[in-house]
């Protein structure tokens, strides 16, 4: 792949663009390279995957990245080997080996703990994480062989499925699948079964596959990405309201749509959301409007209440028109 420090001209792009990140990239290093390939001005990414994790992550172009808050907040799916016997410093497959334990657990007892590890657990943050301490991130601590108190956070383990084990022989694993709140740490969810089984253990391998509404047979490569040419490469963007799956659709007339764009209330008869999603015609050229009606922002209900939440600007709108003929006609 092309060395993304290579001076490209940089443009307007708006969308949501799913990677299937790869293993041994930060999730910032697989933007940046997406983002100089897409010559994007504006960019973001929806939650960090270690860079030995693979998998779904959501990259927010332009207005996109308004809402990336929704899938920062987002469930989440994982498939995760979780190697037994072996307690590592980093609960993965890089760090030096800490302990050798024999593996002496029943099929039984694994399906009894994995019921344990379900619904709403408490886990302390990993030391070989990006949550910050006093402004300084843990895994910094951890590189100079400090450990900081960390406080145990609440999760929710939707659903933790068995896929695959082997308690005997070299190498003995499980193989889950993970649907999880944000904020669960999968390492320290993986080290504490093992713990809970007697043996200890650390993560082999570790693949996002959902994120919200979004799957991995949605995703791209940045290798697949960067065989594309420039028109092909755009097409592979959602449009921003991609983000706004689930929402309530509200849809205003040109008058209301301006009004609110211009973030003032409208009133009309709608029950209360938090969700919502508001559409509506703007201009599109000299006195005519677009077609359809756009993405205007997000908002939610009350009281008969349409109130403003986060709102596209006249410019992103335009831009977005301009890249979308469909709209415009």
């Amino acid at each position: 792949m092309h060395a993304p420090s290579t001076r490209v001209q940089r443009r307007p792009v708006h969308g949501v663009l799913l990677l299937d990140k790869p293993l041994g990239l930060s999730s910032n290093q697989a933007l940046q390279k997406a983002k100089w390939l897409l010559r994007a001005e504006k960019a973001g990414h929806t939650g960090t995957l270690d860079p030995l994790a693979s998998g779904v992550l959501p990259l927010c172009f332009g207005a996109a990245t308004k809402f990336s808050q929704i899938h920062l907040d987002a469930d989440k799916t994982y498939e995760t080997v979780v190697r037994l016997g072996v307690k590592t410093r980093t609960g993965d497959a890089e760090g030096d080996v800490l302990q050798t334990r024999d593996v002496a657990c029943t099929p039984g007892q694994v399906v009894e703990v994995l019921d344990r590890f379900m619904g709403p657990i408490a886990q302390v943050p990993p030391m070989h994480s990006a949550l910050k301490k006093d402004g300084k991130p843990l895994y910094e601590y951890a590189r100079q062989g400090e450990t900081v108190e960390r406080e145990a956070r609440h999760v929710l383990i939707h659903d933790l499925d068995l896929l695959d084990m082997r308690l005997q022989g070299d190498a003995p694993f499980l193989r889950l699948r993970v649907r999880c709140s944000k904020g669960t740490y999968i390492r320290t969810l993986g080290e504490d079964i093992a713990e809970a089984l007697g043996c200890g253990g650390h993560l082999s391998m570790l693949r996002r596959t959902e994120t919200g509404s979004f799957d991995a047979s949605q995703c791209i490569t940045l290798e697949a990405l960067e065989a594309l040419d420039e028109g092909e490469r755009m097409a592979r963007l959602l449009p921003v309201q991609a983000l706004l799956d689930g929402h309530e659709v509200v849809t205003l007339d040109a008058m209301d749509a301006g009004r609110f764009l211009s973030g003032l209330r409208r009133r009309g008869v709608w029950g209360d959301n938090e969700r919502v999603a508001v559409f509506g015609p703007v201009p599109a050229g000299e006195e005519s409007f677009s077609h359809e009606p756009v993405l205007l922002g997000s908002a939610h209900t009350q009281s008969g209440e349409l109130i403003p939440g986060r709102l596209l600007s006249p410019s992103e709108i335009q831009q977005i028109l301009e890249t979308s003929p469909e709209l415009a006609s």
